[in-house]
Order: C-alpha cells, then sequence, then structure tokens
C-alpha cells in the first residue's frame, strides 16, 4: 500500500507542459491510427476484403474487424501493465505508440480480395489484433505520464488533456478522408486512395517517437523504485487489493468510449445507408464536432480540478442520459445543419466523462500498480465498446431499423457510467477516511 513516503516533488511547470505535450502527441497518434480504420470500416472493409460474403455480412464483418482489436486490448492491457508497472511508464510508451504506427503503415499495403484473394483478409485481422494490443497500453500510459509529473492539485486538469488526443486523431482521421473524397473520384479512392491515410502513420510516428524519447521518467516511478515497492505481479495485486474498484473503474470508462464507437462508426454508417446523409457530410459534421472537443476537453479539466473528476463523470453521464433517445429522433429528418448540432450536442455531454475520465481512474488505484490497473479496466470497457456496432445494427435489423434503436444503446451506456461515478466519489470518500495517508498520495 502506497504511504506518504510515496509522495513525490512535482516537475516544474515547464517539464509538465513538455511531457503533457508529448504524452497528448503520442494519444493522437494512436487515435488517428484507430480512426481512420473506423471510418475505412464503415465504406470500406467490407468491398474490399470481404465482397464474397455480401452486402450485409461483409459490412458486419468490417465491423467485427473493429472489434476484434478491441477484444484483444486486455491482452496489451496486461502486457504493457507489467511492464509500465516494472520497467517505467517513458519505456513502455515508446513500445505502444511503436507497434500502432508500423501496424497501421503496413494496413496501407496489404493486398484487397481481388489481389490475393483471403490472404489480405487474414493479414488485415492479425494487424487490427497488434493495433489492439498497442492500444491496451497506451491510453493507461499516456494518463499517468501526464498526472505523475503533476501536483496532486492539479493532476484532474493534466489528466484531460491526453484525453484530447481523441478528437485530434478524429479529426484528423475525417479531415484526410473528406480531402481525399473530394480529391479523388470515388473508383481511384476505392482503388488505391484508400491506403493514402495508413501510409501518413508512418511519419507521424516519427514524430510521436521523437517526442516520447526525449522525455523523463516520471517521479511517481523513480520513487517507487527507490522504496522497492514495484510489485513482482502487479496484475494480482491489482484484483486483491481493489476489485471493486476495477469494476467501478470499468463501468466509468464505457460512455466516453463507446459513444465514440456509437458515433463515429455506427452513425456514419446509419446515416448513409438507412438515412441517406450524404457520408462527406457525416464526415464534416463530426469534424466540426471534434474541434468543439479542443476547448472543452480543457475545460472540463479545469472543472475536474476543482468540483472532482468522478462528479464531472456523472453529469456527463445524466446529461447523455437525457438526450440519447431526443437526438436520434431529430436524426431522422435533419438537414445538414441540424446535423451538425447533433453532432455537437451528441459529443459534448459524453465528452464530459471521456475529459474527467483519467482522473477519476487515477483516484481509484495506488501507484505501485496504476498502469496495470488503469489500462486493464480502460481495455475491458473498450472490449464491450468494440461490439457497440454490431449490437446496434442487430438491433436496427431486429427493429426495422426503428428511430430509436441506437439511442437504447446509448442511454444504456450512459447510466451504467452514471452509476460508476457515483460509486467512484462513494469510493474515493471512504479510502481517504480509512486510509488518509495513501489517498494524499495517491490523488
Amino acid at each position: 500500500m502506497t504511504t506518504a513516503a510515496s509522495v513525490t516533488s512535482p516537475a516544474s511547470a515547464t517539464s509538465v507542459r513538455r511531457v503533457t505535450v508529448a504524452s497528448m502527441v503520442g494519444t493522437s497518434l494512436e487515435s488517428f491510427d484507430f480512426y481512420v480504420f473506423a471510418y475505412f470500416s464503415a465504406y470500406f472493409v467490407g468491398p474490399l476484403f470481404f465482397a464474397p460474403l455480401g452486402t450485409v455480412a461483409a459490412q458486419l464483418t468490417a465491423f467485427l474487424t473493429i472489434a476484434v482489436a478491441f477484444v484483444i486490448r486486455p491482452v496489451g492491457a496486461i502486457i504493457f501493465g507489467y511492464m509500465g508497472d516494472r520497467l517505467g511508464r517513458r519505456a513502455t510508451l515508446l513500445w505502444t505508440v511503436g507497434i500502432m504506427g508500423i501496424a497501421t503503415g503496413l494496413i496501407g499495403v496489404l493486398p484487397t480480395y481481388d489481389q490475393a484473394g483471403w490472404f489480405g483478409a487474414a493479414l488485415l485481422i492479425l494487424l487490427r489484433l497488434a493495433q489492439g494490443i498497442s492500444l491496451g497500453g497506451e491510453w493507461g500510459g499516456s494518463i499517468l505520464l501526464a498526472t505523475e509529473h503533476a501536483s496532486p492539485v492539479k493532476r484532474a486538469f493534466y489528466a484531460a488533456i491526453p484525453q484530447l488526443g481523441s478528437p485530434i486523431g478524429s479529426i484528423l482521421s475525417a479531415g484526410v478522408f473528406i480531402a481525399m473524397t473530394l480529391a479523388l473520384p470515388a473508383d481511384q479512392l476505392s482503388a488505391w486512395g484508400w491506403r493514402i491515410p495508413f501510409l501518413l502513420a508512418l511519419p507521424l510516428l516519427a514524430v510521436s517517437l521523437y517526442l516520447r524519447w526525449s522525455i523523463d521518467e516520471t517521479p511517481v516511478f523513480r520513487n517507487v523504485v527507490a522504496q522497492g515497492r514495484r510489485d513482482r505481479l502487479p496484475f494480482l495485486t491489482m484484483f486483491r487489493e481493489r476489485p471493486l474498484a476495477m469494476a467501478i473503474a470499468v463501468g466509468a470508462a464505457l460512455l466516453g468510449i463507446g459513444s465514440y464507437s456509437l458515433m463515429n462508426t455506427y452513425t456514419i454508417n446509419y446515416g448513409t445507408a438507412q438515412l441517406g446523409f450524404a457520408y462527406s457530410d457525416l464526415l464534416l459534421a463530426t469534424t466540426i464536432g471534434g474541434l468543439l472537443q479542443l476547448v472543452t476537453i480543457p475545460l472540463f479539466g479545469v472543472w475536474a480540478a476543482r468540483i472532482g473528476s468522478a462528479r464531472v463523470v456523472a453529469w456527463g453521464a445524466l446529461g447523455t442520459l437525457l438526450i440519447a433517445f431526443p437526438i436520434y429522433f431529430v436524426l431522422q429528418s435533419a438537414n445538414f445543419g441540424v446535423l451538425v448540432a447533433l453532432m455537437i450536442v451528441g459529443g459534448i455531454l459524453p465528452t464530459m466523462s471521456w475529459a474527467a475520465l483519467g482522473g477519476l481512474m487515477n483516484d481509484l488505484f495506488p501507484d505501485h500498480f496504476r498502469y496495470s490497473a488503469l489500462s486493464f479496466a480502460y481495455a475491458l470497457a473498450a472490449t464491450v465498446s468494440g461490439f457497440v456496432p454490431v449490437l446496434t445494427l442487430s438491433l436496427g435489423q431486429a427493429t426495422g431499423f426503428a428511430w430509436w434503436h441506437p439511442g437504447v444503446v446509448l442511454a444504456v451506456m450512459s447510466a451504467i457510467t452514471l452509476l460508476a461515478a457515483w460509486a467512484a466519489r462513494r469510493y474515493t470518500a471512504a479510502r481517504a477516511q480509512t486510509e488518509p495517508a495513501a489517498v494524499g498520495a495517491d490523488s
């Protein structure tokens, strides 16, 4: 158990900002790589790699290639969680971003079904597994890289900054596809143009590796090493010491991750296939919503530093629960202006829960197995979220694509996160009363 002796002096303000930028840039690259495939799967994966299965089955299989990378995340969380708690945050994050960048670049050179039959599809699944393993260790490490350099009073704010990586990645990937759809005719886009976004991951990888190589290990981890408090098997320790906290963390993460799967993958496909929106309009609306997040995420981080991360997560979940059904009802007859407004409203409330998630989870676990705990809890929530497009599509088919079917999925995720945020606040308050020195050191 962490003691008061584990309190470390925070790094200088300049160092904290530099580390936070490195953390955010790396997370942005990971998000760019992952969202490139999300947009890609909604439009290209089925026809290019799984065409013999038929239109509907090919689309379902395309969504399952998203789920594959989510399912494998817990394995990556175990591997990189161990590395992060034993070898250090910085070294581990060099591995995670490297694997993601290389795997994404290789997707850009895969042969399609017409070129190599099922061989290309098999390689695609293998590379998706590599991406998922990488993501299993990326998020938790990025949060710790930022928070463990900061003073306790500012950690909730700095925990929000790496969350900017998700909208930045989404904006970059959507922007690339919008530019390509404007620059290339459909036949060239499906013939070779789709490869360009994946190949762009390679120069972005070089930038991210440089930034992460140039920073120092966190003061918190150095102190854990100096005091000989590293666990031999942190994965087992976290379940032995904080099983309830693990369950709370998984529930708290569900909305923030799942809403992205619902909005950026399923809703884009649903909007084009069922509602008749132009694919480029949906991408543009999503991009505008992402731009707004660049402002709201830091603001929500400031709010979390003032009132507590768990409260901000709870408010975001409650707001999303209230708009889950109205937003999809209005979407049925929306013009482009209304579509943009819906993407903003439907994005800003889950973003509230997303922005404060890192601070909430950081408060739940002590430093000597925190990397493993954050990574595994987040990976479990991501695994569930990976099936959101498939489950929502199945529900849509079962209900004749009734207007409310995506709202059911969004409402359920919101309710689970709301309950988890309430439990997190009570849990951390109880720990503060029984173990004030430990909580003060870790929060």
